[in-house]
């Protein structure tokens, strides 16, 4: 690309023919975005895509010089399998594409947990690739161990992770659990153990693996997202998340039981400041070594899902990791879509 040449970027996310055809930078939910990146001389263009315009998103990903993406692993149904292909196609051809399919497949599943257990963000956590697996380890763990968090590999919205304690005391004959989905509108649930564990089967199929972590009793306390502008923090929010808890007496439709608004913060914001420094400083490095990632193939925007563990002796907080985001972060704070247009001019310039 010569000096003089404008750089080309798509945004995409997913909708149908009206709303690609309908689409400008200025009528999305990405329209900061928009307005960074044309502020540094980079033309965003809107990328509108599903699987029946598969043929017709690939044509116009071939003639930008980068992707930037935003779509669930699940919506409606629908998977990333058709797209995931299309964008390692374009990826061979020339454009870069963030994130990448493969860079999701190490970063953005719930088998990361396991992957880096042993990093300060880590906890007890354990891995079922297959049906003998979970069923021979997983209900003496139950059973010894307390109330655990079941979380299938690729989900979003709380699909597929469950809280389970056992309710039945130890030598009953049907064993009975209490399980809770931490899909919203969800209630707590008494069915016994092989009917839930028959449930989660569908989690193992090929290439699939359930997570198995101890219950964070702090949950109450919030959930705190650390927005990822490559290996740099660039904002907190910090969310009551409802999910996991049991909903009040007046149900889980009520306004009791939606979450708090997510309150973000700069990356600067004192409150954070311990957990920004092991970010970037200890944990993120580690990961990238963890998973085999460099810097270049990094995501754009990325964020880490942080629940209140235990306080040590001195009363200070630590932090669990519960999930890392990758296919579609959004909504993000303030800072970031300035930190993410200065990041794409970076990379193509690289490029």
């Amino acid at each position: 690309m010569s000096q003089t040449e404008m750089a080309k970027v798509a945004v995409l996310w997913r909708g149908d023919h009206e709303a690609r055809k309908s689409a400008t930078p200025a009528n999305n939910r990405f329209y900061r975005i928009f307005e960074e990146l044309t502020a540094i001389g980079i033309a965003a263009q809107p990328a509108v895509y599903s699987d029946e315009m598969v043929d017709e998103v690939r044509e116009q990903l071939l003639n930008v010089d980068g992707v930037l993406v935003w779509v669930d692993p699940i919506h409606d149904g629908q998977t990333r399998v058709v797209l995931d292909a299309m964008l390692r196609e374009v990826a061979s051809r020339g454009p870069w594409v963030s994130a990448h399919p493969d860079v999701i497949l190490k970063m953005g599943v719930k088998e990361v947990l396991h992957r880096t257990m042993h990093l300060g963000w880590g906890t007890d956590t354990h891995l079922y690739r297959n049906t003998s697996a979970f069923q021979s380890e997983f209900p003496s763990r139950l059973e010894s161990a307390g109330p655990r968090v079941l979380k299938q590999n690729r989900g979003n919205g709380g699909q597929g992770v469950w809280k389970v304690e056992q309710i039945s005391p130890t030598g009953s004959d049907t064993v009975l659990v209490r399980v809770l989905h931490a899909r919203r509108g969800s209630v707590p649930e008494e069915i016994t153990l092989h009917e839930f564990m028959a449930r989660c089967e569908a989690y193992l199929r090929p290439d699939g693996c359930i997570v198995d972590q101890p219950f964070q009793s702090r949950l109450p306390d919030g959930m705190i997202r650390c927005y990822m502008g490559r290996e740099k923090v660039v904002g907190f929010g910090h969310q009551f998340i409802k999910a996991l808890i049991p909903p009040p007496p007046e149900g889980p439709d009520s306004d009791a039981a939606q979450p708090g608004p997510r309150i973000m913060h700069p990356a600067s914001a004192e409150p954070f400041k311990a957990l920004r420094a092991k970010m970037e400083l200890e944990w993120t490095p580690q990961m990238m070594d963890v998973l085999n990632i460099d810097s270049a193939s990094l995501p754009i925007i990325w964020d880490a899902d942080f629940l209140y563990g235990p306080r040590t002796e001195s009363g200070k907080d630590t932090y669990v990791l519960c999930e890392i985001n990758v296919s579609s972060v959004f909504a993000i704070p303030d800072q970031a879509p300035a930190a993410i247009a200065r990041l794409v001019n970076e990379r193509l310039r690289k490029k």
